[in-house]
């Protein structure tokens, strides 16, 4: 738990010295448990993001670009009608509890002065956004509504009186010393990482961590001391907001943490580290609840078509003794005079061989000597038709793994939008039937949305993230002079360079690119190869974003999130 009680005193800080005055002109909703506002204060826009999602709950100013849906939910429509246009007087915590209150000034439909809160809760799962008439105290809505069945302390729901969560009765670690330390811990117990969390507000297991880290050889003069001294900043708003990586987890708070390692990026803003710790989390959870059930349909297409390979090669085995089959029927018809009805097996000389070997043919005992030698010519001419059809239902079911093994790398590189235009593709390829005509055809008309980015030199380079914006980037888009890249041999996004003569650190930069969003993401050391848009070519009756291309120079990049989110920006 990172967004402590103690970050979130951060957090007020930061949003009160760069919102404080400001006026809300915009109110958005882009996703179910996310609110943005567009607040002006201190000469230039700012986004406020208030996000009460089960695992990234969370307030803070974001860059990040949100698509938001054609028609606003109701939740967002009564906050535009009670905030937008409104004076932001105050932003502050409740204790040192995870609670941002926003206060908020300006006239009601009549014209008279109204105060209203927008109070959020950040509580894991049970986070809420709520909307208080701040003078009678009584809840206008909520983006998550709680009855009495659910929560027996109090209910969030539209007319009732907002009641602050129940109290944990916990100590202000901002106002103790170390005396009051020593009184609170049982050293005899131990786990005092836990007795910490256990005894003082705002304190989470990370901090607590750091605290015995720190102290070393945990006594009672190393515990207090540690405690202390990493309060101390805090207490003075002395902020250095750091991500740490340890075995793969990454990691944020407001100061920087020696127990997680060595390996920590610093930022200028709480904001600005939140924006970079989340990038694409909150995304990607919401594409796999929204794309579950297509993630399990394509899956289990490719395992079935790695099995139909699997029983081919088989087929395909058998097939190839027809060569066999045809021997025995010809040495068969040459000593049909040495065989009689009844027998199981007929030993005769090969004289196909120099050497004249001997070789046992099988025999059916019930048929004539030429009805056997019939049968094994019936069976060489089946196999090898066979070997001909096997091997073109083998191509095609190699070809079946590779589109559906694309299919998983896109979707897991996904937006919501692209979720959708997959799903299109699979309905118009065939393998999915069409349940919603109307959402469908909506998606159908409307123009794929690309990705992008601008390099270092200033640069536009577009990204395919799906087939269909693939087919339309390369085919529709692209200039034929324009340079396209892609990973070599491996499933991924087109991408393309809008420049004739790109500097080589924009073609390195979009390889990057080109990686990141490939099955290799995670790799280091991914092949790239790039040529002219004018020698890639779409097969006549190829999968959808399958191409061929030629004239092709290849480069070696290791993709990163940090490259893809400074393009972006």
């Amino acid at each position: 738990m990172s967004f402590d009680g103690l970050f979130t005193r951060a957090m007020t800080k930061e949003l009160s010295l760069e919102l404080k005055g400001g006026r809300i002109n915009k109110i958005h909703q882009p996703f179910k448990n996310e609110i943005v506002l567009v607040i002006r204060a201190n000469g230039k826009n700012h986004k406020l993001l208030l996000s009460a999602h089960p695992s990234y709950a969370r307030v803070q100013l974001t860059n990040e670009q949100y698509e938001n849906p054609s028609e606003p939910p109701m939740f967002c429509m009564l906050l535009r009608k009670h905030l937008e246009g409104f004076i932001l007087e105050n932003v502050h915590q409740i204790e040192l509890d995870r609670m941002i209150v926003i206060d908020v000034k300006g006239r009601n439909e009549i014209g008279d002065i109204s105060y209203k809160q927008l109070i959020i809760e950040i509580m894991g799962r049970h986070s809420n956004i709520i909307l208080v008439d701040k003078a009678r105290n009584i809840i206008l809505d909520s983006i998550k509504h709680v009855s009495y069945a659910v929560n027996t302390h109090r209910a969030i729901m539209p007319g009732q009186e907002y009641k602050l969560p129940p109290s944990q009765d916990k100590f202000n670690p901002l106002q103790v010393d170390e005396n009051e330390i020593l009184k609170r811990l049982d050293f005899n117990a131990g786990k005092l990482d836990k007795q910490l969390v256990g005894q003082f507000a705002g304190i989470s297991p990370l901090f607590a961590r750091e605290v015995i880290h720190r102290a070393g050889m945990a006594n009672r003069i190393s515990v207090p001391k540690a405690f202390l001294a990493l309060l101390d900043p805090i207490k003075k708003h002395h902020y250095t907001p750091t991500i740490s990586t340890n075995e793969n987890k990454e990691s944020f708070y407001l100061i920087e943490l020696e127990h997680l390692g060595s390996a920590s990026r610093n930022f200028n803003s709480l904001s600005e580290m939140l924006d970079r710790f989340y990038f694409g989390k909150a995304e990607r959870d919401r594409v796999k609840q929204q794309g579950n059930d297509l993630e399990r349909f394509i899956i289990n297409e490719k395992e079935k078509n790695v099995k139909k390979i699997e029983k081919l090669y088989a087929t395909l085995s058998e097939a190839e003794k027809a060569d066999k089959y045809q021997l025995f029927g010809e040495l068969l018809t040459a000593n049909l005079y040495a065989v009689s009805r009844g027998m199981t097996e007929v030993e005769v000389i090969n004289y196909y061989d120099e050497e004249g070997t001997m070789v046992t043919i099988p025999l059916n005992p019930q048929k004539s000597p030429s009805d056997n030698a019939q049968i094994y010519f019936t069976k060489y001419q089946k196999a090898k038709n066979a070997i001909t059809i096997v091997n073109e239902q083998i191509k095609k079911a190699e070809e079946e793994v590779l589109y559906f093994d694309s299919l998983l790398q896109q979707v897991e590189a996904a937006s919501t939008r692209d979720i959708e235009e997959i799903r299109l593709e699979l309905i118009e390829e065939g393998y999915l039937r069409e349940r919603q005509k109307r959402n469908n055809k909506k998606i159908q008309n409307v123009k794929p949305n690309l990705e992008r980015y601008v390099s270092s030199d200033g640069t536009e380079i577009l990204v395919g993230k799906n087939n269909k914006q693939n087919d339309y980037l390369t085919n529709k888009v692209a200039a034929r002079d324009e340079i396209w890249l892609h990973t070599k041999d491996i499933p991924g996004s087109h991408v393309v360079i809008r420049s004739k003569e790109p500097e080589e650190a924009t073609i390195l930069e979009a390889a990057k690119l080109a990686a990141y969003f490939s099955k290799a993401r995670n790799s280091s050391s991914v092949p790239v190869d790039f040529t002219q848009v004018r020698h890639v070519k779409k097969p006549s009756g190829a999968k959808p974003g399958f191409v061929i291309y030629e004239n092709q120079q290849t480069v070696y990049v290791t993709p990163d999130e940090d490259t893809v989110l400074a393009l972006k920006k």
